[in-house]
């Protein structure tokens, strides 16, 4: 099948693609409209996100399983205390009543981004409110690399994850955004179903190898993540094998070599999440497709020193 993403991905003579991860994570609170629409007057086209589901079965775009509370308020803007609630043991009215607008910069998490702004009020959106955004003329060229997130609690329950793959991909389809959608998933067998489910939509494969510690903070991936036993070198013939035509690799797991045997393959390769000038210099360096990041307007500043873009026009 021919993808009509595929090229918007595709970095091009002169060209390196630009994702701008959960928004602009490092300047505005996560995976919420006011970051995506941060990020999008940036000139930044391509954007990373998260979903999953409420009790209910609203489909919202957040990384953590729980309500976490280096970055959650209650209602009355006090940090979450106790037991971290879980998202899909809430109703997404339930959910509306927390704030995540701001980090807790006495966290481990919040010390990661001492430049996020803190903001007051913001809420976790529904993926039909960015979806719908991008319905306006202006972001018609605006493309998704969005991440189904897998739980744990939920690998021996196939009916579950099927539920809300369909869910998602109800939702992108009712927007019609199937053309400008890419599924993205460190789960194998979830993005399987989604092979299955969407053929439509090309499915991209996270990796991240066990040897490279997990983010401070945030849901680890790799109970999910089926690399055990792999080099960097292996890991795109294996997302081949699986019909992917996405290889999403930790930016510390890239070599020139498995870079070279991705392009063989003719794989589209996004490397996450780069947000040090040094790292994203190797980046540039190596010529991958795609980095996604926290800082989109350091990449841009870094690829325009070297005389590239991150568009086509």
């Amino acid at each position: 099948m021919a993808f009509p993403q595929i090229p918007a991905f595709a970095g091009t003579p002169g060209v390196i693609r630009l994702v701008g991860h959960r928004g602009a994570r490092g300047v505005l609170p996560e995976n919420t409209m006011e970051g995506f629409e941060f990020t999008l007057k940036t000139g930044v086209e391509l954007l990373e996100l998260d979903v999953t589901a409420t009790r209910d079965g609203v489909v919202v775009i957040t990384h953590n399983h729980h309500l976490t509370r280096s970055m959650v308020r209650d209602a009355d803007g006090h940090w979450l205390q106790g037991a971290e609630p879980k998202v899909s043991a809430l109703s997404y009215a339930e959910l509306q009543r927390y704030d995540v607008g701001g980090l807790d910069g006495a966290s481990a998490y919040g010390r990661r981004f001492p430049d996020q702004a803190f903001l007051t009020g913001l809420r976790i959106p529904r993926l039909a409110d960015l979806l719908a955004l991008l319905q306006q003329p202006q972001h018609q060229n605006v493309h998704l690399l969005l991440e189904i997130k897998s739980d744990p609690d939920l690998l021996e329950a196939p009916p579950a994850r099927q539920a809300l793959v369909e869910a998602v991909v109800s939702e992108v389809r009712q927007a019609g955004m199937q053309p400008r959608t890419v599924l993205h998933s460190f789960d194998w067998d979830l993005l399987a179903d989604c092979q299955r489910i969407a053929p439509e939509m090309p499915a991209s494969f996270l990796t991240q190898l066990p040897e490279n510690a997990d983010e401070v903070g945030e849901d680890s991936s790799k109970a999910v993540n089926p690399v055990a036993g792999c080099t960097a070198l292996d890991l795109p013939d294996r997302v081949a094998a699986a019909k992917g035509r996405f290889w999403c690799p930790y930016y510390l797991d890239i070599t020139p070599d498995s870079l070279a045997r991705a392009r063989a393959l003719g794989l589209i390769t996004v490397v996450w999440t780069v947000n040090e000038p040094e790292d994203i210099e190797r980046m540039i360096a190596l010529g991958v497709d795609a980095i996604c990041t926290d800082y989109p307007g350091r990449v841009q500043r870094q690829l325009l020193m070297h005389g590239l873009h991150w568009r086509t026009t």
